[in-house]
């Protein structure tokens, strides 16, 4: 193993805890959900950006470039000043949903630009403008922009960045041990003049003192240096009665300015405080001068070191820091244990990340490609998150503060009360969405796989734990609204990640897919009690991830009444089936027991994939003959029923539901081929989706599959059709035939239409980002491509489709799975004009050596252009661009 993995392995057996330390801290807790203590539930607007530097946090804390420990006792992160800012830069800025005429939105550039999984070595840039940062004409000018068809309006359209007037500012923290940590920040001075900056690297606690629950006030002071001993450097010293006693030792002479992290009552409400010193004290002092603001007996809960430098035009500056449980003598001066093998330290640690990468990265990449792998990686693994929310605590209030508004325990999440969550949590972005969201998670443990499978395991093992698990059975969705149904993929990722491991590591862990499993079979029994209201086998779930895929509010009661028999729903629960099948047939393998529930999902997707095509003996289908396509059906309450003829996503769902059963595993496993085969033999209406005609030198293949052999080219027919669905850069969410001709559907005198929108959808039918009419998503992409690869390896070359449509080029299915994967790269590599397409739009991207090898991962990409769209900052599941050049190997 290289020294990555073996810090890996050691922090698996618990010897040496090298993930205490890492980027657990948010970058956004304002505007959260958990610090909502509102009447009627406006999070973004009851705890906004301009408190945000006042107030105390209840459940988080958030900082820029920042790193805690995994509890979030002790926070460390950098704050800036370029002396014309009206607030220190201490957290990243960014519009809510309400300022944004696309939804809420960081303002920023920033980039997580590496990262090893047990945070060993990390790297964070900050570009920070010399110019007076524009708060104000960012909001202004983006409430101009009134629709969704006018582009955002970002900070470098502000022309704050001209001439190169900015810093870029390096923080990168490399680890000498667990609990000792070296942190180095670099500022670069990108301007033609000399211009100066205020550095502030800012250590505080997390306050857990305020609420009336924990009375123990942790500390943090200055360390006074013995009679005689040079002064240069500083030891500062933090009590805490977790960890007992840290040290962060600081280079050069900064001024120490101490506060509490308490909430300035006067500031915001008008009434005393509770302290003279608060948490905005240190900004007060640095930007208005204000001297009684810090405490002068250099003590508190917060604390930051003020180094005021100047920089020449091109020239950098550098500060060195160290934070350790190591009790440094002060008989010595500080400045020694920042030269003490720092820069050794350094060289090792980067040196280390590089072996380490080198060893996951396909040897076939070029160094653009493979600068994407890394930074897709770094992103990943930088959007860790420490994540508390105790509902029941949340409901009830605190003893400290007043009760909340009685209307919580009529509003969100109130049926959640079981919910206790205090880990790290794999977020999709920790701007744009600070919080667990189930589905994505689920995407983002593919990649993760591929650096730590370990922490893939247990993020999809946390999920089902009974303090995130509804004692029902349901997962939770994300704190905006737990009860909301997300897509059943916690399985297949479970199956996944449980491959990757095998085939990178060398060994298969039963222990974690047996106990995924059988978490699972609550789960699935709560989709088959509470989302299929028949009882015949055909699926709800409501929007299921897909914002407004359809014509309805799906999460919604129906407009005209009646209800909706989805597509993808059912087919959800079909490829969810064949998931939990193909795990107990493996487990099988060891145990007969799994034979038979290896046998109940069989059937269940038998009886699944009977209902697509014929509703309760109704001759009522999901697909449509005519124009070879599957549709919703809506039944309205006189008893009709109608197919939804929209071309969208929801209609190629179901070539997930997808799996082959070899005839070796068949022999391994009697009483469930026993079985089957009297299945198959005595129930003949059920053969269609039981394909056996493929025939191995070990004996028959079987293919269990919702799209029968004569529908599957007619459906890719769609897929892979430019004017349709087959975009430059992957499978937009609905067909481009809707941009000349909408979608129209009249029901007792009502119209709903639906429009291709490339970009942001202009119909906010769910929320504020709803965004599913035309763009390119990462995830359902990756599941597409996937099952055209297990649709090969039961085809195999004999079935080949045309791709694109009309080009006359024939491929085989893994050759389309190919194109589509080459396709979505193509997003982030760069191209023979030197753009990259998702960041196109922006000049610099291509152009200036600064930018032009920084990445940004975005939510979803423009469905004719590839444009970045959404969240900006790696959004989780956008990380599966790894795995896809990862594969490209294979």
């Amino acid at each position: 193993m290289n020294a990555e993995e073996q810090r890996l392995e050691q922090s698996r057996l618990q010897k040496v805890h090298w993930k205490r330390w890492g980027p657990y801290l948010s970058e956004r807790q304002w505007g959260t959900v958990r610090e909502d203590y509102s009447a009627d539930g406006c999070a973004w607007e009851y705890f906004p950006h301009d408190h945000a530097r006042s107030r105390a946090y209840r459940w988080g804390e958030d900082g820029l470039a920042g790193i805690c420990d995994y509890r979030q006792r002790i926070c460390f992160a950098l704050a800036l000043w370029n002396g014309r800012d009206p607030i220190l830069k201490e957290r990243l800025f960014g519009l809510t949903n309400n300022e944004g005429n696309h939804g809420e939105d960081v303002k920023e550039y920033y980039f997580h630009l590496d990262s090893t999984p047990t945070h060993s070595y990390m790297k964070f840039l900050y570009k920070y403008p010399q110019a007076a940062f524009p708060y104000s004409r960012l909001i202004e000018e983006n409430g101009r922009r009134c629709g969704k068809d006018q582009p955002e309006f970002e900070l470098y359209d502000t022309g704050i960045f001209s001439a190169n007037r900015y810093f870029d500012v390096f923080v990168e923290y490399a680890k000498s041990a667990a609990d000792d940590i070296l942190i180095r920040i670099t500022a670069v001075n990108r301007g033609p003049e000399s211009a100066p900056l205020w550095l502030l690297p800012t250590i505080w606690f997390r306050n857990t003192w305020s609420w009336g629950r924990d009375a123990v006030r942790p500390a943090v002071s200055i360390v006074p240096p013995s009679a005689g001993v040079n002064r240069d450097g500083t030891i500062v010293e933090l009590t805490e009665k977790t960890y007992g006693k840290f040290w962060l030792i600081a280079g050069g002479s900064p001024e120490w300015l101490f506060t509490e992290n308490e909430t300035n009552f006067a500031r915001l409400y008008g009434i005393p405080n509770r302290t003279p010193y608060v948490k905005d004290g240190i900004g007060e002092y640095v930007v208005h001068g204000l001297r009684n603001t810090v405490n002068p007996a250099m003590t508190g809960t917060k604390a930051a070191g003020l180094y005021d430098v100047h920089i020449a035009p091109g020239a950098s500056h550098t500060i060195r820091l160290r934070l350790s449980n190591m009790p440094p003598a002060t008989e010595r001066p500080a400045q020694d244990y920042l030269e003490i093998d720092y820069d050794a330290v350094f060289t090792a640690r980067q040196a280390e990340a590089d072996e380490f990468y080198a060893q996951l990265t396909p040897s076939n990449l070029n160094p653009d490609a493979q600068n994407v792998f890394r930074q897709a990686c770094a992103g990943l693994l930088w959007s860790k998150q420490f994540y508390h929310y105790d509902i029941l605590q949340w409901l009830e209030g605190d003893p400290a503060g007043p009760p909340p508004p009685a209307s919580r325990w009529k509003g969100r999440n109130r049926q959640w009360t079981h919910l206790n969550n205090e880990d790290l949590l794999s977020v999709p972005d920790n701007w744009e969405f600070p919080w667990f969201a189930a589905w994505d998670l689920a995407f983002h443990t593919i990649p993760l796989a591929l650096v730590d499978s370990g922490y893939a395991k247990s993020q999809l093992l946390l999920l089902l734990r009974e303090w995130y698990m509804h004692p029902n059975g349901q997962l939770p969705a994300y704190e905006w609204e737990f009860s909301d149904v997300n897509p059943p993929v916690h399985a297949w990722a479970a199956w996944r990640v449980y491959k990757i491991e095998r085939r990178l590591r060398g060994k298969a862990d039963r222990g974690f897919l047996e106990r995924a499993f059988h978490k699972h079979l609550l789960n699935f029994t709560w989709w088959v009690n509470r989302k299929d209201p028949s009882g015949m086998n055909i699926f709800e779930g409501g929007f299921l991830g897909l914002d407004n895929i359809g014509i309805f509010d799906r999460s919604k009661p129906l407009p005209s009444g009646g209800h909706l028999e989805q597509s993808d729903g059912t087919s959800w629960m079909g490829m969810y089936c064949l998931n939990m099948m193909t795990i107990a047939l493996e487990l099988a393998k060891e145990d007969p027991a799994y034979e038979d529930v290896a046998t109940k999902f069989f059937e269940h997707f038998v009886y699944i994939a009977d209902a697509m095509n014929n509703r309760g003996g109704e001759h009522i289908e999901l697909w449509d003959e005519t124009d070879g396509f599957y549709y919703d059906v809506l039944h309205d309450p006189s008893g009709n029923h109608h197919l939804l003829r929209l071309r969208s996503m929801v209609g190629l769902i179901p070539l997930f539901a997808v799996e082959s059963l070899e005839p070796e595993m068949l022999e391994r496993l009697p009483d469930f081929r026993k079985r089957m085969e009297w299945f198959i033999e005595n129930r003949p209406e059920f053969r269609p989706n039981l394909d056996a005609s493929m025939k191995t030198p070990h004996g028959v293949r079987r293919l269990l599959s919702l799209v029968p052999r004569d529908r599957l080219p007619r459906l890719l027919a769609y897929a892979l059709d430019e004017n349709e669905f087959l975009s430059p850069h992957g499978i937009r969410s609905v067909s481009k035939v809707y941009s000349n001709q909408p979608y129209i559907f009249q029901l007792d005198s009502q119209e709903y239409r639906v429009d291709y929108d490339p970009g942001e959808s202009r119909a906010g039918l769910f929320g504020g980002n709803s965004n599913w009419r035309g763009p390119v998503w990462f995830p359902l992409n990756f599941l597409l491509i996937e099952s055209l690869q297990r649709f090969h390896h039961y085809y195999g070359d004999a079935l080949r489709v045309e791709c694109p449509v009309g080009s006359g080029r024939w491929m085989t299915l893994w050759e389309v799975a190919t194109e589509i994967s080459h396709r979505l790269a193509r997003l982030f590599l760069r191209g023979a004009d030197g753009r990259r397409a998702a960041l196109a739009p922006l000049e610099a991207f291509a152009t200036d050596p600064h930018w032009r090898d920084l990445l940004l991962f975005h939510e979803y990409f423009h469905g004719d252009t590839g444009a970045g769209l959404g969240a900006s900052h790696q959004t989780g599941w956008t990380a599966l661009v790894a795995k896809l050049l990862e594969q490209d190997r294979e």
